[in-house]
């Protein structure tokens, strides 16, 4: 099997994929890398500016960005570190992790819709195939 075509077909199928999902949000909508860093929150509870970068793969400088448009919209909040005041913890708010589950609502419909275009078996296949993706992304 030719690993550089399959690399190539995968990008093209998710970058779609990923871009009709996109589209289907509102101009001014929170990004992806927003929504990301939003996600992360959520899952792993409040972290500092620095770890999130790292987790997220990104310059501290881009998250500081990131950040502060997520801050200033009240999605998210900063305060000191109670173990360290130098350092700052974001914590997702009430209304980030709401907006959150709503964007998250609007994309798996979306998603749901298409896939009850699909085949019982097609279906599956896709089933199938999520732990193998999942894997992936945390090797890129």
């Amino acid at each position: 099997m030719d690993t550089v075509a399959l690399a190539a077909g995968l990008r093209l199928a998710m970058g779609r994929i990923v871009r009709r999902l996109r589209q289907a949000h509102a101009v001014g909508d929170v990004s992806l890398s927003e929504v990301s860093v939003l996600a992360r929150l959520a899952r792993g509870g409040p972290d500092s500016p620095g770890s999130l970068a790292e987790l997220e793969r990104v310059r501290p400088q881009a998250m500081a960005s990131t950040l502060a448009g997520l801050e200033q919209r009240g999605l998210v909040s900063r305060a000191p570190d109670a173990a360290d005041g130098r350092r700052a913890i974001v914590s997702l708010t009430d209304q980030g992790r709401t907006m959150l589950e709503q964007r998250r609502s609007e994309s798996v419909s979306r998603l749901a819709h298409a896939l009850d275009e699909c085949t019982p078996r097609e279906r599956q296949a896709l089933q199938d195939v999520l732990p193998l993706l999942d894997r992936l992304a945390e090797r890129l």
